[in-house]
């Protein structure tokens, strides 16, 4: 089968086509023919072997599964003897970054706790774009964040991947949600529910008088002591992405300001569960949240895509299709 691998951490440059064996399911997993694959800001991450520590995860001079992806969409083409929730010829999508990942390849195997249906009303490509995006905004805003419905929500950062599908969960949750994002990218956020609209090349939202119970970093470019000013007194702070010194600083000064302030500032590291994918995809076929789409690629395009995602102005999701 054909696949974009990478054998050495660097640029996108390193992404190169190989003909590889396809693989064959255990017994506990599907055989997936990928239709389409969501890129993620972990993809450049590990792509690039940054930061340095993830290398004693996926290895420390070069990484040991050449094949990146974590977000797929496709159709189950075989099983192993002990699957019971799937059969040939099955829509699914699901998220494989807790195994070895391998989306960006025509055939993937994966436990089957890893995948559900593919929602009904999404196209491969829409699907291919939920999963990673789509758990992280929930986990943060539900499991750390605590949302309560009437709760004033900011998400800093809201046009990325993580943000658009924030927005869509906090209004699905019963919050009052403030979006931020660049000037071309308002109407968006308006159109995805946002009730107040910043644009954050002209105004920090931190320093007016508003006051947020939680505020999501998806895209976090603040310093924490900005968003903790931001809070009302027990608000919290849950930082899911950003700019490496921004993490750094919720990892090493978040527990400390939350001891001394009444308020939570935190980090999140978010993991897969196939309950949560359930959880959304009921959410998306209800109609109240609906997959951001920027751009589509083919798969031998693969390293222009995430040299596009990671310039970090993307517009939604950014998908690879290996459709013929």
């Amino acid at each position: 089968m054909k696949a974009m691998v990478y054998y050495e951490y660097g640029s996108p440059d390193v992404l190169q086509l190989a003909d590889v064996p396809q693989p064959t399911p255990k017994d506990n997993e599907v055989l997936v023919k990928v239709q389409a694959t969501g890129i993620n800001a972990a993809d450049w991450h590990l792509l690039r072997g940054e930061p340095f520590l993830v290398r004693l995860q996926i290895g420390l001079s070069k990484p040991t599964n050449p094949i990146l992806g974590a977000d797929v969409a496709g159709v189950v083409g075989a099983i192993g003897k002990n699957v019971t929730q799937f059969k040939v010829g099955d829509e699914v999508f699901g998220d494989l970054s807790s195994g070895n990942w391998g989306g960006f390849a025509e055939y993937v195997c994966a436990p089957e706790t890893a995948f559900v249906l593919k929602p009904k009303n999404l196209s491969f490509v829409q699907a291919a774009a939920v999963p990673m995006a789509a758990l992280t905004a929930l986990h943060g805003l539900r499991d750390k964040g605590q949302i309560q419905p009437g709760q004033k929500v900011a998400i800093s950062g809201a046009s990325g991947g993580v943000g658009t599908f924030a927005v869509q969960i906090a209004k699905a949750l019963g919050g009052e949600v403030t979006a931020t994002c660049s000037t071309g990218k308002m109407e968006l956020m308006r159109s995805l529910g946002a009730d107040r609209v910043i644009d954050y090349t002209k105004e920090n939202f931190t320093q007016n008088a508003h006051r947020y119970d939680l505020i999501l970093a998806a895209n976090g470019y603040l310093p924490i002591g900005d968003y903790q000013r931001a809070l009302t007194p027990k608000g919290t702070y849950v930082m899911t992405g950003g700019a490496m010194n921004q993490m750094t600083e919720a990892m090493m000064w978040g527990p400390w300001l939350s001891l001394t302030s009444g308020k939570t500032l935190t980090n999140l590291l978010s993991l897969p569960n196939q309950a949560d994918l359930v959880f959304m995809k009921d959410l998306i076929e209800a109609g109240k949240v609906k997959p951001v789409m920027d751009k589509t690629y083919p798969l031998t395009e693969l390293p222009q895509a995430v040299r596009y995602v990671e310039a970090g102005h993307a517009k939604g999701k950014v998908v690879i299709t290996l459709t013929a």
